[in-house]
């Protein structure tokens, strides 16, 4: 879900501009999935601009109480959501903790890492939302130590049907700054790409996992 349009836009032009996002209908990625695609998107290059950082960390933090409200603990998603979640908690003035994709396999075995308590208030982080299993890995892991989980806000969703039927079978309530309508939209606007490679990259979305096989 898209809490503000206006964000929408911005962001999704922010990541053109440093390639965070990258756009080529004629030679397509793979993705490690295996899938072809005419996408690519690596929001962690975020990090490396203050200022795009800061605006996300700033849209993060007003978001997050405006939908949320204040919560006692912002979780990050290892690795990709780890820094922007800890520029948030600190913009927030909570504390941060991050969820591995499984456990550690010696010490304390934790997968969640940092101070959390039971019952305590979370949101988490996450900076890419593809088909969300890892995402809601993430949150299955802070429940089962006990969390209270408000909801997810992350970057950037592709906006698969497959994401929103995952969110939605776990009950999970998700945002993000922007997605992929919103994405196209402007790339087309801002002459990214032509209304050609506009229908090419809906058409992807429709079937990611057999598109140009």
């Amino acid at each position: 879900m898209i809490f503000n349009k206006e964000t929408a836009e911005k962001t999704a032009e922010l990541l053109l501009q440093i390639n965070a996002i990258k756009l080529n209908p004629s030679n397509p990625f793979k993705w490690a999935s295996g899938w072809n695609s005419p996408i690519y998107c690596d929001n962690r290059l975020t990090l490396s601009f203050p200022a795009i950082r800061n605006y996300i960390r700033d849209e993060f933090s007003k978001q997050i109480t405006e939908i949320y409200g204040k919560p006692d603990v912002i979780a990050g998603v290892a690795t990709g959501a780890i820094g922007i979640g800890i520029l948030v908690a600190e913009e927030l003035g909570l504390p941060f903790v991050y969820v591995r994709p499984e456990a550690k396999k010696h010490g304390r075995q934790n997968q969640v890492e940092g101070f959390l308590q039971k019952g305590q208030n979370v949101v988490v982080v996450e900076d890419l939302i593809s088909t969300g299993n890892s995402s809601l890995l993430a949150v299955e892991a802070l429940k089962e130590a006990g969390a209270h989980v408000k909801g997810m806000i992350a970057i950037f969703t592709y906006g698969f049907d497959v994401a929103e039927e995952n969110f939605k079978n776990a009950n999970v309530n998700l945002n993000t700054l922007s997605n992929y309508n919103h994405l196209l939209e402007l790339a087309v606007e801002k002459q990214y790409i032509t209304e050609k490679e506009q229908i090419t990259l809906q058409e992807w979305r429709k079937n990611p996992s057999t598109w140009n096989v």
